[in-house]
């Protein structure tokens, strides 16, 4: 009896150490996430400190997290257990997680470019006054009595050009800079677009990385990373330790993190969902300028002038790269203006931002997609009785929307973040919001079918 006893308290001794060990490697993510978000939506965003962690915060372990929020320093740091994170705002920079440096080294760094105010951004243009009549159930509907579920903040549409509906939530207005998650995405296509345009890239040949050249990887384009068919491993289900948690909140070069990842698939071949891949794709591109500033000053000159979206903050990690897959933040005006771009193949006015031909190539499926992604765009083009068989794997699923054109292509965020373009509609619908997966989430079929009716009648 004493040895079972013996057994028994070895096993559980070694059951409380596993598990130690893993709740520890937990709470960079936690705390990190707390962090990294509370910091941005307060010195970025702008929003109240107590609503955000009610809202945006208030989930899984995240919710337990101990928020300290020093508005002289402009740091929030959080706290769960024996672990704390922290994460400092820069001018122009936006919010970064520290990670192997201190506030202080970082903010060593200054914004090489000059600061714009919000309040210099351009109202849009104005759309059809009929249309604008038609529109205004809709939207009163979705952002005043939550007719369409979730928590949105943002709500624009434009038709032929003009805006036709604007509505923001209390708290919200129209110089507010609100969080893109992975339509962050989308905006790196731009990039790479322009880029294509000015021949400074060649997204068809391989991308030269150093740390690929002894295998397969060697082979592996820009196409491959931006139609997510690279064939590195990747996780992005965001459970636990997962990859993309990990690349997000631990590490300093999240583009390195995912250029390290083995090869598992010939490149091409398999798609599935990596926000590493776009963190690669946004290295690779800055790696094309010799300093920062150049790199930043063209993004500026060639994307956020002409769209007059002047107070821009695409969030960079600790080795000074804008993390494309996750942390731009814009104006839903800006948001709304970026759709038109891709709306109007690429041009602003008369004058062409993107390569003639990058928006059909945008919107082509990826060989192995099923018709539901293209180039960091998402696409309205599969069988929806295949949406089931996607697996966890693949880490994300398209837009159920069987009422909508299937030429509809459009950026996707975590939480509810969405800018449709709809070409044979002449429609662009940008929604920014909180509509957390399983409850709150936005019924954006209903949305863009009552949006279509009242723009058709």
């Amino acid at each position: 009896m004493k040895k079972f006893k013996h057994i028994a308290g070895i096993t559980l001794l070694l059951a409380l150490t596993g598990g130690g060990i893993w709740l520890n490697s937990l709470l960079p993510i936690i705390t990190g996430y707390a962090a990294k978000n509370l910091a941005s939506a307060v010195f970025v965003s702008g929003r109240e400190a107590s609503e955000v962690e009610a809202l945006d915060l208030n989930f899984s372990f995240i919710r337990y997290t101990g928020n300290t929020v020093d508005s002289v320093n402009k740091t929030v740091t959080s706290r769960f257990l024996w672990a704390s994170s922290t994460a400092a705002w820069r001018e122009g920079y936006g919010v970064t997680l520290l990670r192997g440096a201190t506030a202080d080294e970082l903010r060593a760094q200054k914004y090489p470019l000059q600061i714009q105010e919000p309040a210099s951004e351009q109202p849009l243009p104005e759309g059809d006054s009929a249309v604008s009549a038609r529109m205004a159930y809709v939207g009163d509907a979705f952002m005043k009595g939550r007719a369409y579920g979730g928590h949105p903040f943002a709500f624009v549409v434009m038709h032929r050009g003009g805006a036709v509906c604007e509505r923001y939530d209390e708290g919200i207005t129209p110089q507010t800079r609100l969080l893109s998650w992975s339509m962050a995405k989308s905006f790196t296509n731009a990039v790479a677009g322009a880029m294509v345009r000015d021949g400074l890239v060649d997204i068809n040949a391989p991308t030269g990385i150093e740390q690929w050249q002894e295998d397969g990887r060697r082979d592996i384009t820009l196409n491959d990373l931006m139609q997510m068919q690279s064939g590195l491993e990747w996780n992005e289900d965001y459970g636990a330790r997962s990859d993309v948690n990990l690349m997000l909140h631990c590490a300093e070069d999240m583009g390195l993190y995912a250029i390290n990842k083995p090869l598992q698939q010939k490149p091409g071949t398999r798609w599935y969902y990596s926000s590493g891949s776009t963190n690669i794709v946004m290295r690779c591109l800055r790696d094309k300028f010799p300093t920062q500033r150049e790199f930043l000053s063209y993004i500026d000159r060639r994307l956020y002038t002409p769209l007059d979206i002047r107070d821009a903050v695409f969030e960079e990690d600790m080795s000074g790269t804008p993390v494309g897959s996750s942390y731009l933040y814009l104006t839903a005006r800006g948001f709304a203006r970026f759709g038109q771009m891709y709306l109007d193949d690429g041009c602003v006015g008369d004058e062409r931002i993107l390569p003639k031909g990058w928006v059909a190539y945008t919107a082509t499926p990826a060989s192995d997609s099923r018709g539901a992604y293209g180039s960091f765009f998402w696409l309205n083009r599969m069988d929806y009785n295949d949406i089931p068989s996607w697996t966890e794997r693949e880490g994300s699923k398209p837009d159920r929307l069987p009422d909508a054109p299937s030429d509809v292509f459009y950026c996707n965020g975590h939480d509810g973040q969405r800018v449709y373009i709809i070409p044979s509609k002449e429609l662009v619908v940008a929604v920014l919001s909180y509509s957390p997966k399983p409850d709150g989430v936005i019924d954006f079929n209903a949305l863009l079918r009552d949006v279509i009716e009242a723009i058709d009648n």
